[in-house]
């Protein structure tokens, strides 16, 4: 396993991280399997776990928390909040409110006192940079969170935030987790570039594409992955950005063998291999996923293997855009781009 430094933290994570969104309900992990997934992780060297409190409703976290008992200062453990938590209208969101009471939840659900970084799931139009992090600052100088962080922030938010932090004598996020692989190469051409100007530790999720990348999922071959279940939308190949993606992939799984490596091998060592990458967030479902996964721990990629990527997926090209979740939201709501209308007020 090797070893990055967070940002400018300090704190060394392995290129690979354990994610935990499919402990739980979500994937249809059990204790057990979750428990076997995380000592297999930490054996091979894996130091850090990401989860988030809307992972299955909080299941996540406690079956994490179940996990990590008595050694719980060899991990760096992060989590998330701001997305819905029932159906509260509050209970979401980067408020003081929300986020006072969200962490403690967090933390009891974890059975820790303290988490190494906390990251908002999502930008909340709703509230002002200078409220989160205000909130965010306080958090960390009460000891319960060590470092904070973003998750999925558009590149002109990050930048936002950065400067709402320095006007306000705020602490910064040090973190920023994008969606990122070789489908979906749109950071590139705009978050990487804002996070390796600010310092920010930046850890990639969905590193195989939603299970593209993982070898499992071919031309002819009915695609009956665990996540085509719940998201059929984004497999169904009639639909034209599928189809992209499905030439992509056959043409990467011919430069995979070329080159003597599986898919995953080449898809984690395409993420890991940009320097303004940190980590990538794997999501093993089960142990034989997880196995699967480490043994790409280590694969440096060739510069003939990363030109031939390039030429199949260009730099800064996404696949599928819509499937990136950092939108802003003026593209997906119609009213946000347009002006009132004045036929009220008579011609």
């Amino acid at each position: 396993m090797q070893y990055r430094t967070l940002g400018r933290t300090g704190v060394q994570v392995s290129t690979l991280a354990l994610g935990a969104m499919n402990f739980g309900r979500i994937g249809g992990t059990t204790q057990n399997d979750a428990t076997a997934m995380v000592d297999a992780a930490l054996e091979a060297g894996i130091n850090f776990i990401d989860t988030a409190d809307m992972y299955s409703a909080g299941e996540s976290e406690e079956m994490v928390g179940k996990a990590i008992a008595d050694r719980r200062d060899d991990i760096v453990l992060a989590t998330k909040a701001s997305m819905p938590m029932g159906a509260e209208r509050n209970h979401q969101g980067g408020s003081r409110r929300w986020l006072v009471t969200e962490l403690d939840n967090s933390l009891r659900r974890l059975g820790v006192d303290h988490v190494d970084l906390y990251q908002i799931h999502r930008w909340d139009p709703n509230t002002s940079d200078e409220e989160t992090l205000a909130a965010l600052t306080d958090l960390q100088r009460a000891g319960k969170i060590r470092y904070f962080g973003s998750s999925t922030f558009p590149a002109y938010r990050i930048v936002q935030a950065q400067w709402a932090a320095r006007e306000n004598h705020l602490r910064p996020y040090v973190t920023e987790q994008p969606s990122y692989s070789i489908l979906q190469r749109g950071i590139e051409s705009h978050v990487l570039p804002v996070t390796e100007q600010y310092g920010l530790g930046v850890l990639v999720w969905s590193p195989l594409a939603s299970g593209w990348l993982s070898g499992a999922i071919r031309a002819g071959r009915e695609i009956t992955t665990s996540r085509s279940t719940f998201m059929p939308q984004r497999f169904d190949t009639t639909i034209p950005v599928n189809r992209a993606k499905m030439a992509a992939v056959e043409q990467l799984a011919d430069v995979a063998d070329e080159a003597g490596l599986t898919m995953i091998q080449l898809a984690l060592g395409f993420v890991t291999a940009h320097p303004g990458v940190t980590s990538a967030i794997i999501g093993p479902r089960t142990i034989e996923h997880l196995r699967s996964q480490i043994a790409a721990a280590n694969t440096v990629l060739s510069e003939d293997v990363l030109d031939a990527i390039d030429a199949i997926v260009a730099p800064g090209v996404d696949l599928a855009p819509a499937e990136k979740n950092d939108t802003p939201p003026a593209l997906l709501h119609a009213a946000l781009r347009r002006r009132p209308s004045l036929g009220h007020l008579g011609r």
